[in-house]
């Protein structure tokens, strides 16, 4: 079932956010600045590609004081507007019998795009 919704989810839209987040990361990684924020959006891009069967997990450095900073700052800039966006796609994707599935996976992207310092992919 994983596979097949993978599948299903990468052929309508999770293969473009997933570069989308990819190239974002890579870009952002030029400055040396924002490289651990280009980590974290591979790692979101990476989670976005194939979210069926991974669950997102926080580390035991999720309360360390330098990550909690990194995630304000994170949330500030870029986290709160990918959360808004998946909420809203999961809530379009909800309506339907056959979108729940999918709807479920957006929810469950959503801490993981407002404070993904301190958190992985399992």
């Amino acid at each position: 079932m994983n596979f097949l919704g993978n599948l299903i989810w990468l052929i309508f839209g999770g293969f473009l956010s997933g570069m989308g987040y990819i190239l974002g990361g890579l870009l952002v990684c030029l400055t040396i600045v924002g490289i651990p924020f280009g980590k974290e959006a591979l790692k979101i891009g990476a989670a976005t590609m194939t979210p069926f069967g991974r669950e997102i997990a926080v580390n035991e450095e999720f309360d360390n004081p330098l990550n909690l900073i990194l995630n304000i700052i994170w949330a500030i800039l870029f986290g709160w507007e990918i959360a808004v966006s998946h909420f809203v796609h999961g809530l379009i994707l909800g309506i339907t019998i056959i979108g729940v599935p999918f709807a479920k996976q957006h929810f469950k992207l959503i801490p993981l795009a407002l404070f993904p310092f301190g958190r992985e992919l399992r």
